[in-house]
Parts: structure tokens; sequence; C-alpha cells
């Protein structure tokens, strides 16, 4: 199928950009559970990349780590399989609905519609989504909740109180029976969101702590679940129609496999309310990223007065930068949380050691 893109030319320095923020993508990917796309894909943009090649190339990449992570953090009881293939199978219909929506979008209004379109959808989730899991964070930290069991809040128990006879399901995660009528929706709007920006870790593991009640840590490692399966359909959905640049999705991928395993270990050695103030830092960071080129290609639709080449070449080398800042922020907050985290296990240990009554004679 003959679908008009010209995939870009990729240099040393192109290639070793998409290493780098493979590697950062994994380790927020196995640290927060919510693929990293949200880094990845406005990273594909910057670098030229249509939207719907940079969404597509990017859940190509994904399902193979999604699949990496879900076992590693698996070895630490963190994953609920069952939950996952639930949700994983409605938002698998969600991805299959997103996917044509991107390329009627494409076909219709040509690349800088797809692009705005993505871009846009990027701003008002990481919005929404990045402003209520920081605040959230920020509460929890300043309330001295940190190393208190996490608890449902008030949403998921009114949830979990509802009884449908024929639809209860059991999930180990959450300790309670919910419906699958209400598992259904939040997949499909997972998968729907996935094939729009290639992130449904926005609304996956928010929907899963939020509405269903599943302790943090749970939920980042039930998404990477959903992840394997969205990305595999999806992949097969957007490559059938020759939107798949093989050559990012391998190179992101040799680049994240190694990221993500650090990552996974990461959330052994922190404090729940980590998980929540790294994921909200890097959404909104990337929001201020994809926010400064809306006007560019507003402008390359005709939509407001064309912008002169100096300022939207402007924009978008500002727009570049941020995304770099985000992706410094992003593995410097991994990184010293884990790095603060196993330094307090140490010296845990020695404490315990310490404190251990003699051996009698």
């Amino acid at each position: 199928m003959d679908t008009g893109m010209t995939f870009i030319e990729l240099d040393a320095a192109a290639v070793a950009f998409l290493l780098i923020v493979g590697f950062v993508g994994g380790m927020v990917s196995g640290f927060i559970g919510s693929g990293g796309a949200f880094v990845l894909t406005p990273a594909m943009m910057s670098l030229g990349v249509p939207g719907i090649v940079a969404v597509a190339s990017n859940m190509c990449h994904k399902f193979p780590k999604a699949l990496v992570g879900a076992i590693k953090r698996a070895r630490y009881g963190q994953v609920d399989v069952k939950l996952g293939l639930y949700m994983g199978a409605s938002a698998e219909i969600g991805v299959l609905v997103g996917a044509q929506l991107q390329q009627t979008i494409k076909s219709r209004f040509g690349e800088a519609g797809s692009n705005l379109y993505v871009s846009a959808a990027f701003v008002v989730v990481l919005a929404i989504v990045g402003g209520f899991v920081m605040r959230d964070a920020l509460r929890s930290r300043r309330d001295g909740n940190a190393n208190r069991p996490e608890q449902a809040g008030r949403l998921a128990r009114w949830v979990q109180s509802i009884h449908i006879p024929g639809t209860m399901v059991h999930f180990r995660s959450i300790g309670a029976s919910v419906s699958w009528l209400v598992t259904v929706p939040l997949g499909f709007a997972t998968g729907l969101l996935a094939a729009t920006i290639a992130v449904g870790g926005f609304v996956g593991v928010p929907s899963m702590m939020y509405v269903l009640g599943a302790p943090s840590m749970m939920a980042s490692a039930t998404e990477l679940v959903i992840a394997f399966i969205m990305g595999l359909g999806g992949t097969i959905k957007f490559a059938w129609d020759g939107f798949v640049d093989v050559r990012l999705a391998m190179i992101i991928l040799a680049g994240s496999l190694f990221g993500i395993q650090l990552g996974a270990i990461g959330t052994t050695y922190v404090k729940p309310y980590m998980i929540k103030l790294v994921m909200g830092t890097i959404m909104l960071t990337v929001l201020a990223s994809r926010a400064f080129v809306i006007p560019v290609y507003l402008s390359e639709l005709g939509l407001i007065a064309a912008l002169p080449a100096s300022t939207a070449a402007i924009l978008k080398v500002v727009s570049f930068v941020i995304m770099v800042l985000a992706l410094v922020i992003g593995a410097g907050m991994v990184l010293w949380a884990l790095a603060k985290g196993m330094g307090e296990h140490r010296r845990g240990i020695r404490e315990a050691r310490h404190d251990a009554p003699a051996p009698a004679d």
C-alpha cells in the first residue's frame, strides 16, 4: 500500500540520539510502567519523523520491550497477569479504532495534520494526567504518607462496592472483585490513546490506581502486560498500511532493553510516591516540548497566519532542547531514586546486623 510516507535519513548522530532516547525511555518504562513512549514519540518527532510514523514505530518497539519488563517485574511479584489480560483484551479493540483514526487524519490533512493531532493530544493528556499525578505525589510526600501502605481512594472503593451478577472478576492486585463492565471501557480508552500517541499508560496506570484501587507498584508493572498486547496488535495494523519504520524501532529497542531492566530493579528500592513523582515531572516537561511546535503545525495547515521560517526554526529548536532536558531529568531522577533506595536498603541491613543479639557461647 502506497502511503506517501518518506522515512527520514539516519546519520551517526541521529542513531546515537535514538540509542540514548531508547535507553532513557526503557529505564522510565521499567520504573513507571507507562512504556516510556511519552518520551520516545516526541523525541522521534523532534528529529523530523512524521507523527503517525513515530507512533507506529514506537508501538513496534514496545511489545518486545514490554514483555521483557513484565517478566522482570513478575519475578518480584508485582504483576497481576489476570488484570493485564482483561484490560489488554479491550485495549486491543481501542488500538484498532485509534489506528484507523490516525490514518484517516493523515489521508485528509497530510503530515502537518497528523503532527498537530499527535502533539495536541500530548499537550492535553499530559496536562490532565501529569498534573493529577504530580499533585498526588506531592501530597503523599507532604502529608508524610511515603512509608504508609497505599489505600484505595473513594472512587476505587465505590467501584469495588458495585456488584453486577455474572460480571464480577477477582483481581489479586486489588484484593477485591470488580465488574468487567468497568475494566472494558478503561482498557478501550487505554488502547485508543496508545494508537493516538503510543502512550496507553497515561490512561492505563492511573485508571488501575485511582479507579480500580491497585497499588501504584502493581499498576505500573501490570501496564507492561497491557502494553505488550497493544503493541503487538498495533504493530501489525500500522505495518500492514506501511507506517512502521523498522530502523527506528530496532535502534530504540536496542537501547531500551538495557534501560528497562535497570528501571525495573529501581522499583524494588523506592517508595511508591517516587514513581508518581518521576512520572509527573517527565510528563510536564514533555508537555512544554510539544506545546512549542503546535504553532508551527497550525501555520502549515493555514489555521493561523504563516510563521516566518526563522520563527518556525527557533520553535523547533526550543522544542528539541526541552525534549533533551526531559531525557536528562528522567534519567537523573530514576538513577537518583535507585541510588538512594539501594543506600537505604544497605543501611537497613547493616543496622539489622548490628542490633542482632550476639551468638551464645
